[in-house]
C-alpha cells in the first residue's frame, strides 16, 4: 500500500502595504483584516483536505508568522514543530522598499520598475533578484525541509510571493521565462502530494 504524504504552500494574506500598493520586501506589516480572513479561508480549505501536519515552516516576518498561526487556529493544532528562518522571507525590493508602485514608476520609470519586478535576475538597487531569493530558498528548503518530506512527514510553509515562487520554479521544473509569469495568490493554498520523496500531484485550493 502506497503512503503518501504532503507539502502545503501557502502565501501569506494581505499586508497593510499589500493594501497600500507599497513595495514591501523585508519591511515588518502585519496583516490587514482581510488579509487575516484570507489566512483563515486557507485553513478551512486545509482542513477539507484532512492533512495533519507534522511541521510548519515560516519566514520571520509578521504577516508569515500571523498567517501560520491562523491556519493552525483553524486546524485546532498546537502541538506542532514551528521553524521560522529568514530564508524563507520575502525578496528584499532594496530603495523600492517603502515605496509606493505608481511613486517609484514616476521616479525610475515604468519599464525599468516592470523589468525590476518582472525579471528573473535583475535586482533593484541594493535588494534581490528573484535568483537571488532562491539562492537563499533552495538550500534551506534542500537542507531542512525536504528531509522531513522524505521522511513522510506533512510538511506547511507560510511566506511569502517570491520566497515561494523561487521553490516552486524548483519543484515544478519551470524554467525563467515561466516564473517569473507566475502569480501565486494570497492565502490560497497549493498542494504537493510526495510518494517515497517523489512529486505525484499537484493540487490548488480555491
Amino acid at each position: 500500500m502506497e503512503v503518501l504524504n504532503y507539502l502545503v504552500l501557502v502565501r501569506h494574506g494581505q499586508s497593510e502595504w499589500n493594501e497600500k500598493n507599497l513595495f514591501t520586501g523585508w519591511r515588518n506589516p502585519d496583516l490587514t483584516n482581510l488579509g487575516k480572513l484570507e489566512a483563515k479561508k486557507a485553513g478551512e480549505l486545509i482542513l477539507s483536505k484532512g492533512i495533519k501536519f507534522d511541521a510548519l515552516f515560516t519566514s520571520v516576518l509578521t504577516r508569515a508568522i500571523a498567517t501560520g498561526d491562523l491556519i493552525l487556529d483553524e486546524l485546532s493544532i498546537d502541538s506542532i514543530s514551528i521553524s521560522r528562518d529568514k530564508a524563507l522571507n520575502e525578496r528584499d525590493y532594496g530603495d523600492l522598499s517603502g515605496l509606493n508602485k505608481d511613486d517609484a514608476r514616476k521616479k525610475w520609470g515604468e519599464k525599468q520598475v516592470h523589468i525590476w519586478r518582472r525579471s528573473y535576475d535583475m535586482p533593484p538597487p541594493g535588494g534581490e533578484s528573484l535568483k537571488d531569493t532562491g539562492e537563499r530558498v533552495l538550500p534551506f528548503f534542500k537542507n531542512q525541509i525536504f528531509p522531513q518530506i522524505y521522511k513522510g512527514k506533512n510538511v506547511l510553509i507560510a511566506a511569502h510571493g517570491n520566497s515561494l515562487r523561487s521553490l516552486i520554479k524548483q519543484l515544478d521544473d519551470l524554467s525563467e521565462t515561466e516564473i517569473v509569469k507566475l502569480e501565486i495568490p494570497t492565502g490560497a493554498p497549493i498542494v504537493y502530494t510526495f510518494n517515497g520523496g517523489k512529486i505525484v500531484n499537484k493540487e490548488e485550493l480555491l
